[in-house]
């Protein structure tokens, strides 16, 4: 027999080479103000991801240049398959609030598009929320994300990623050069042992198709939804710029149901530094 609250649970969905690990310090900040929280590891995330022998050290990039990567099968419709399964589990305890952070918010708003009756709320953490564009690989083409800095991370990747099916970054590069421009790019706000910290939690490969797959807001069902988008104005991942183009998308196709936004000043991944100006803000959505 099902038990209802009267609080929702949140439910929270990583980013790219990312998964449910990060977002411990958020959780323990909804746990001590009394809130229910589930983090999902996307399909090949978390204890499902793949740590080749070759990506440890010493490391051999030639051998893991062509290592097949189980992510390459992996698509955005099996990321929502999980969390339609995930919603439809814990609504059965009372309202959802669906959160996502960067290229999670392409599952989420597939989610919000299939089983729009399921979630009380779609909070988007400088995310990915495609309107106009179909998927985050054409909005990165706009003027909007000119402002990013990830253009000399490439000297990251290893490996072809149309051959792999994936993008891969080795995260664990010991070059000073690469690791400073890294943490420019993703978590300025960090100091250099957090922001290794960080490094060691994140999963070197990424499904390329989920990237690129059509992951357009519906109006009639997504659209329907409340909605919140919390900007990161330092963000040099996904700048602010194109957060705002995202939320006026959103609120220009749904103009009777608008983004309600809020800021904090952080960096793309600062804000699991910011665990209680996150949650007091999650706190005020629910209220």
């Amino acid at each position: 027999m099902s038990t209802h609250h009267a609080g929702p649970t949140f439910v929270l969905v990583h980013g790219a080479c990312s998964n449910s690990f990060m977002w411990a310090p958020i959780q323990r900040e909804l746990a001590l103000r009394g809130h229910r929280s589930f983090a999902v590891d996307l399909p090949g995330h978390g204890f499902d991801a793949q740590y080749p022998v070759a990506y440890h050290a010493p490391q051999d990039l030639d051998a893991w240049a062509v290592e097949p990567s189980r992510l390459a099968e992996v698509t955005l419709q099996d990321n929502v398959d999980m969390v339609v399964d995930v919603v439809r589990r814990v609504a059965r305890h009372g309202p959802v609030v669906l959160v996502g952070a960067s290229l999670g918010g392409t599952t989420v708003t597939q989610v919000g598009n299939t089983i729009p009756e399921l979630l009380d709320r779609l909070v988007y953490i400088s995310a990915w929320s495609c309107v106009q564009r179909s998927s985050p690989v054409e909005y990165m083409q706009e003027p909007e994300f000119a402002d990013n800095l990830l253009a000399p991370l490439a000297a990251l990747n290893v490996g072809d990623p149309a051959g792999l099916g994936v993008g891969r970054a080795n995260y664990r590069t010991s070059d000073p050069a690469m690791l400073a421009a890294a943490k420019a790019a993703i978590m300025a706000d960090a100091t250099d042992e957090q922001f290794r910290a960080f490094l060691n939690l994140l999963q070197p490969d990424e499904s390329l198709a989920v990237m690129a797959a059509d992951a357009r807001g519906h109006a009639d069902t997504w659209g329907a939804i409340a909605r919140t988008y919390i900007r990161l104005t330092s963000d040099r991942t996904l700048p602010v710029a194109m957060q705002d183009r995202l939320i006026a998308e959103g609120d220009a196709l749904t103009p009777d149901n608008p983004y309600d936004v809020h800021s904090l000043d952080t960096s793309h991944t600062g804000f699991f530094l910011q665990p209680a100006a996150v949650v007091a803000i999650l706190e005020e959505l629910i209220a």
